[in-house]
């Protein structure tokens, strides 16, 4: 029998975060398990690599959602990281925080540990910014945050065209204000990835109190009475138990998290009785539910000149020399993240007090992420909806983890969600119109100049559309009076002791941009919260 004081279930961007911070002072026993293997894949180092692992299932759990209705009978792929690092092994790398607005909200519907000046400053005890420290900003934490280390002619052409639209250039979508234009910073440094992987885990590997297994799946959260006391999981095929002398944390997920207490008896007592034959140990609604993730839709660009990724990917001499620039000095086309340059703006200005759309600019194109890239120069620009209204579930269907879920998002469920698709593309092909943008666009490939209206702009977002690959809010945090919540604003399982989550799927609500900046701080704060309960 292996034992610690905290078991932590997912090395993933809470999960390493956690590992640092609980063992940190040697008090404590930390045993973190992670179900894929180590983060030694060649492709997680390399910035732009991220497109070959959307479809690598070494390091991808590989899920898709269920059917989507209002998007033709689709399904949708559903990256999570299965690696050291999790997700952040694998993502965009793009480092955005949300809207101040957002973590106020958390605060003023009853999350009292997690005011403004909390969040705030666990955002820069987690950062090691390049620009050094600020009010907003933090210098010497574990997370590199950097600018872009190659800027791009179409970039640098695009945010002039914002401009012309009107919007304010920024250096600085995380400081007092969101809006505007600039370029995207990202979780790296000198072009390298800089994952949770990289930057708390490995440089604690040789703590005498920390024990990372890899390879090791999560089976079923072990209980006495109401109690979790530990872990069962299999590791190269032999089942094993691991005891908790004061708490296990799952941090697996906005889906896998769900999906274990589910299967270990927490969560809706009738699916969990009739779907999946468990014994009850918390009847527990909200578990699964609430689920939230952004989805996108693109406007594919046919570029005047050769200087885009597709034309250096064609071009086996361009392709060798991008990788020497990469390798020597850490630049160039494979530093690129996924989404170089963007904006965050209102499509409403009159009405609305902070941004709903999203813009990113990519220097490349692509019919979808992880397939080839178009035979001509092309780039892309792409539309966030920030503030989606629908809601999905995951629900577990086998008790047996290696079982994927039920993953059912509902997207654009909600009308406003296919209304503001709809208008953040209006908003995008004013943009790529402007002046600036002329001497680079030779033509709108996907949908095409002609394609207008708003029915047909609508059937085209049905047709086209694709997460973003933010899921979050599946086992939700909730204040006092909110019952319907999971977890309780310490991020402890309601009706049970010993068991806490800490991942995205405890955010109330889904953020106003990138997520992974979000769960970085979640999994701060959720590890002083574990230090100060004792």
């Amino acid at each position: 029998m292996i034992e610690a004081d905290f078991i932590i279930v997912g090395a993933g961007s809470a999960g390493c975060v956690l590992a640092n911070r609980l063992s940190a002072d040697g008090r404590h026993s930390v045993l973190l398990l992670e179900a894929g293997p180590v983060d030694s894949n060649r492709w997680i180092q390399i910035p732009l690599g991220y497109g070959k692992l959307f479809a690598d299932p070494r390091t991808n759990w590989m899920f898709q959602s269920e059917p989507q209705p209002e998007l033709g009978g689709r399904r949708m792929i559903q990256p999570r990281g299965k690696v050291l690092g999790g997700s952040s092994s694998i993502n965009g790398l793009l480092y955005v925080r949300g809207q101040v607005e957002d973590y106020l909200h958390w605060h003023q519907d009853g999350l009292t540990e997690w005011g403004w000046d909390e969040v705030l400053r666990c955002f820069r005890k987690a950062e090691d910014q390049q620009h050094g420290a600020d009010d907003w900003h933090g210098a010497g934490g574990p997370l590199a945050v950097s600018d872009q280390r190659s800027p791009h002619p179409i970039a640098d052409a695009f945010l002039a065209a914002c401009e012309e639209y009107g919007l304010p250039r920024t250096r600085d979508f995380n400081g007092a204000s969101q809006e505007g234009c600039g370029y995207y910073q990202v979780t790296a440094r000198g072009g390298r990835r800089w994952s949770t992987a990289k930057g708390y885990l490995h440089p604690v590997m040789g703590r005498p109190n920390l024990h990372v297994r890899t390879e090791a799946q999560a089976q079923k959260i072990v209980f006495e009475g109401r109690r979790a006391v530990g872990l069962r999981f299999t590791q190269a095929g032999v089942a094993q138990e691991a005891r908790a002398r004061r708490e296990v944390i799952l941090a697996g997920g906005s889906f896998a998290s769900p999906q274990l207490l589910q299967v270990s008896g927490v969560g809706p007592a009738d699916w969990l009785r009739d779907r999946l034959g468990v014994e009850v140990v918390a009847d527990l609604p909200g578990v699964g539910q609430n689920l939230q993730d952004h989805l996108q839709s693109r406007i594919v660009v046919r570029a005047t000149r050769g200087e885009t990724v597709n034309d250096v990917v064609r071009n086996p001499i361009r392709s060798a020399i991008a990788g020497l620039d990469w390798a020597l000095r850490g630049k160039g086309p494979l530093t690129y993240s996924a989404g170089i340059a963007g904006a965050f703006l209102r499509t409403q200005p009159e009405r609305l007090a902070t941004p709903d759309i999203q813009f990113m600019l990519i220097p490349f194109s692509t019919d979808r992420m992880g397939t080839s890239l178009h035979d001509f120069s092309g780039f892309t620009g792409s539309v966030c909806w920030l503030h989606p209204a629908s809601r999905g579930s995951v629900m577990a269907v086998s008790t047996d983890m290696a079982v994927a879920p039920r993953i059912d998002p509902n997207y654009l469920s909600a009308e406003s969600d296919r209304l503001g698709l709809v208008a953040g593309l209006r908003h995008l092909r004013r943009v790529l119109r402007q002046p600036a943008l002329r001497p680079w666009v030779a033509g709108e490939v996907d949908p095409p100049a002609e394609l207008d209206g708003d029915d047909a702009l609508l059937d085209y977002v049905r047709r086209t559309t694709g997460t973003i690959y933010h899921p979050t809010s599946t086992v939700r945090m909730g204040g006092a009076q909110d019952a319907g919540a999971p977890l309780d604003g310490r991020l402890r399982v309601r009706g049970v002791g010993g068991l806490r989550v800490v991942d995205a799927s405890v955010l109330p609500e889904l953020v106003s941009g990138n997520t992974n900046a979000a769960v970085v701080m979640i999994a701060e704060r959720g590890a002083e919260l574990i230090l100060q309960d004792g």
